[in-house]
């Protein structure tokens, strides 16, 4: 019972998180030039438009997940790969980027508020933990991840055409790493080391 009700007040920060990652994907495109995303809508903070159901259904279980990728036309890029790269990079990089945000300011700007209120510290706890995590598990390269397109950017093309080949079953690779391997067990050590060393470095 203290599970669900721990879920239903942390539920709201998975869904800012997941909604500022995609966000950033979208705006990445968009400064370079692609604006699908803005067309279709999809260029937003609002988390209705960003929802997947069964990555929300994974992040709630599993505390890994993901949200319907932001629609990206690589035709629009001077260098598809490359440009794909760089949209694919912005999701995992704005998530660092509001962990630090969240340590600075919860131990060097409202610290005392923050430890005054249990909820806030723990909802304050929780969103950096869940951005580290979002950001570490969508850095590994399987597709639909967003270190495949981080990985194909950096292959030569050769390689980067052979490795798309393999996409159809990246979700089922995933899925079978997350049930049969202790990946899991991998990221969140992971994501604890670098909630760590970000506290590290005010504390």
């Amino acid at each position: 019972m203290q599970n669900i009700h721990i879920l239903f007040i942390t539920f709201p920060v998975l869904l800012i998180v997941i909604t500022v990652h995609e966000y950033a994907h979208g705006l990445a495109a968009y400064i370079m030039g692609d604006p699908t995303a803005k067309y279709l809508g999809r260029l937003t903070l609002n988390p209705v438009k960003h929802i997947d159901p069964l990555g929300i259904l994974m992040l709630i279980l599993f505390r890994f997940g993901w949200a319907k990728p932001v629609p990206v036309n690589p035709r629009n890029f001077q260098n598809p790969l490359k440009g794909m790269a760089l949209v694919a990079i912005a999701g995992p990089a704005t998530n660092f980027f509001f962990a630090w945000l969240l340590v600075l300011f919860g131990i060097k700007i409202f610290p005392s508020y923050i430890y005054a209120y249990p909820i806030i510290k723990l909802l304050w706890n929780y969103a950096i933990f869940i951005n580290i995590a979002l950001a570490i598990f969508n850095l590994i390269p399987i597709n639909p991840l967003d270190g495949s397109r981080i990985l194909a950017g950096l292959l030569p093309y050769k390689y980067a055409m052979e490795m798309n080949k393999i996409e159809r079953y990246g979700m089922f690779i995933m899925i079978a790493l997350i049930y049969f391997t202790p990946i899991v067990d991998y990221l969140v050590l992971a994501t604890e080391f670098v909630q760590k060393f970000l506290f590290s470095l005010y504390i």
